[in-house]
């Protein structure tokens, strides 16, 4: 973003700050070569004190120069720079310390005066990364680091980013070991120097390393190398068995055999198995970070859930990294973004995500389907505000507007629903494709078409709602636009996609396997469907369904339940209360809440039982699901 002098000085009248001083420019970024290369060093060695130490030589001429901290960043789709945690900056031209200005309408913005005779300049500060979990994201611990460059960088205003060259290298703990998209030219020691890449490209290459590492090929002698590089906890976490490796190579087929084709000339998987750094999931060109539980191999039933973490980053790297939506393409990462076609970056990467994990393996046919139901039961019953007052298309404006706070309530909010509710239209429009079709089309031939073109090239191929729509009708003319916007800009059931495929959404008394999964790894209690509400450990209210049923009777969340029907609280009594309630219509659920410092009883008059979603066939139709979900 540009700050004129005129928009500062106009500033200044408007607040009658008569002793405040305009600050410089920040120059536009310019589609030209920035000349010299920057020289960049991180020693990510200080793990007591989880202190990464950024040295950096800029290339600069004699004058005014603005270093940018990156701010908008990607696949967070918003301006989530930790900038809070940049600390300790000194610049410097021939061994002289010179004074820096941040810019107060551009926060990430330090103005600089480099003296006569100097041709660049010397940066030093410190990334103070989060000492718990408090305080953001835990991306170093005594085992393990993950070093993501826009946390460690600054940059020279005026370029795009793809025209600044780098040379970056890394200093790591004694004896540790690294897996990055980035290529080793020498090593020295502990530090790994890089090879020269640009640094759009450096950004999108982080660095995950570790005490304990361990290296699996998932395309043996493949041209374009796919490897996983795994850092865990503990040796013992890296016990993973032939068949589990089989299926996340089944995963690289499968993606090949849909696509056709691959942007980059190799892929790394960066994996964290850890209960002490935070996890992650994070997508890039040529790799992805895949952050887990410490036991998500050597616990793998428990850990089944979360396996499609992999698919959808990997899936990134066609829809969102390559193909990527015309006002997400920035020149530089302190240009702002707009998220307008998320709905198509993450909702079709989430819905490829599920598929793809059961086509490789990762699930099975009944797992896919009890995720399905979830999802699908949110955008029946579970978001009251997308039946009202916002649609799928605003909620693009999520990552924005909330940059994934905590909210009052999330179910009427709404929380980047793109994503989910993005699914269920993708899954609704294979349905109208094979319908239209006769069955000889379906959502492959779009995911073939619009992002398997270009083999092997890695830059950015950008889109329009136009192009969508083209190639859509390209493979099945029909009224696309109308189709796709009555959806997004909409109000109602997102469900159309399961009914096309011959199943239909049901609500019983019995959790599914999915749900019981969620319920043990999460500790909590789901009845959003039933009581309208969630219940986390020791009876914390998570939230609270809109109009629901306790929300009616006087429920919120940050409330918490002491005792049921007049026993202590826990989850099996209070399902035990409301099955009660459904047999004896006298009977109500009271829970004793606590409010703050106030207690009261809450009586709710709910008696329908327990209410789990489900899939169940209509033999009216044909299982086009199975054939979506079945390995080709």
């Amino acid at each position: 973003m540009k700050v004129t002098r005129l928009a500062s000085a106009l500033a200044v009248a408007a607040f009658g700050l008569a002793s405040f001083t305009a600050l410089a420019d920040v120059p536009a970024p310019q589609n030209v070569p920035y000349q010299g290369t920057l020289k960049i060093n991180v020693d990510a060695t200080d793990l007591a004190h989880r202190i990464f130490r950024v040295h950096e030589t800029v290339p600069a001429a004699a004058g005014p120069l603005t270093l940018l901290y990156p701010q908008w960043i990607p696949g967070n789709h918003s301006p989530t720079g930790p900038i809070d945690k940049m600390a300790g900056l000194v610049v410097k031209a021939n061994g002289q310390v010179l004074p820096w200005t941040r810019d107060p309408l551009d926060v990430y913005a330090f103005h600089v005066d480099v003296p006569q005779g100097a041709t660049s300049v010397d940066v030093t500060f410190q990334f103070l990364s989060p000492q718990d979990q408090r305080q953001g994201r835990v991306v170093m611990t005594p085992e393990m680091l993950n070093l993501q460059w826009n946390a460690v960088t600054v940059y020279p205003a005026g370029y795009y980013a793809r025209q600044i060259n780098t040379e970056p290298s890394a200093t790591l703990p004694a004896g540790w070991q690294a897996g990055t998209a980035l290529e080793v030219a020498s090593k020295d020691g502990d530090t790994l120097n890089f090879k020269p890449i640009n640094y759009d490209d450096l950004v999108d290459s982080p660095i995950y390393a570790g005490k304990y590492f361990k290296r699996v090929d998932l395309d043996p002698g493949a041209s374009a190398p796919v490897h996983m590089d795994i850092v865990a906890d503990d040796a013992k976490y890296l016990d993973i068995k032939p068949e589990q490796v089989k299926l996340f190579q089944n995963l690289v087929q499968q993606m090949y055999k849909m696509y056709g084709a691959h942007h980059y000339d190799h892929y790394d998987f960066l994996v964290s198995l850890s209960d002490k750094m935070s996890g992650n999931g994070l997508e890039h060109h040529r790799s992805s970070e895949d952050g887990t539980g410490a036991d998500f191999f050597t616990e793998w039933k428990k850990n089944a859930m979360s396996r499609d973490l992999f698919s959808h980053e990997f899936n990134h790297s066609w829809d969102g990294k390559y193909r990527r939506g015309a006002d997400l393409a920035t020149p530089n990462y302190n240009v702002p973004m707009s998220d307008t076609l998320l709905w198509v970056y993450e909702g079709q990467t989430q819905f490829w995500g599920q598929v793809m994990a059961a086509r490789s393996g990762l699930w099975d046919a009944d797992q896919t389907r009890d995720m399905l139901a979830l999802v699908a039961a949110t955008y029946d019953k579970g978001r009251p505000g997308l039946a009202s007052f916002r649609n799928v298309q605003d909620t693009t404006n999520d990552p924005i507007i909330a940059q994934r706070a905590p909210l009052p309530y999330r179910n009427y909010q709404g929380s980047e629903d793109y994503y989910s509710a993005g699914q269920m239209i993708w899954l609704d429009v294979d349905g109208k494709l094979r319908e239209l079709s006769a069955g000889r089309k379906s959502i492959d031939d779009f995911g073939k078409a619009f992002f398997g073109v270009n083999p092997g090239k890695w830059d950015v191929d950008t889109y329009t709602f136009e192009d969508v729509v083209k190639t859509l009708n390209d493979i099945a003319p029909y009224d696309w636009a109308k189709y796709l916007r009555t959806r997004l800009d909409g109000h109602g059931p997102l469900t159309g996609g399961l009914e096309s495929h011959g199943w239909t959404l049901v609500y019983n008394d019995k959790p599914s396997d999915a749900v019981k999964a969620f319920e043990a790894r999460r500790h909590f209690a789901d009845l959003t469907y039933s009581l309208g509400l969630s219940i986390g450990k020791g009876g914390s209210i998570n939230d609270v369904l809109w109009d629901g049923p306790a929300f009616k009777a006087g429920i919120s969340p940050g409330m918490t339940v002491i005792a049921v029907n007049g026993h202590d609280y826990d989850a099996d009594g209070l399902k035990d209360a409301v099955t009660a309630a459904a047999k004896d219509r006298s009977q109500a659920v009271e829970l004793l809440v606590k409010n703050f410092d106030e207690y009261k009883t809450v009586r709710i008059d709910y008696h329908d039982g327990l209410k789990y979603p489900h899939l169940v066939r209509d033999t009216s139709k044909p299982d086009t699901l199975a054939d979506l979900l079945k390995a080709r």
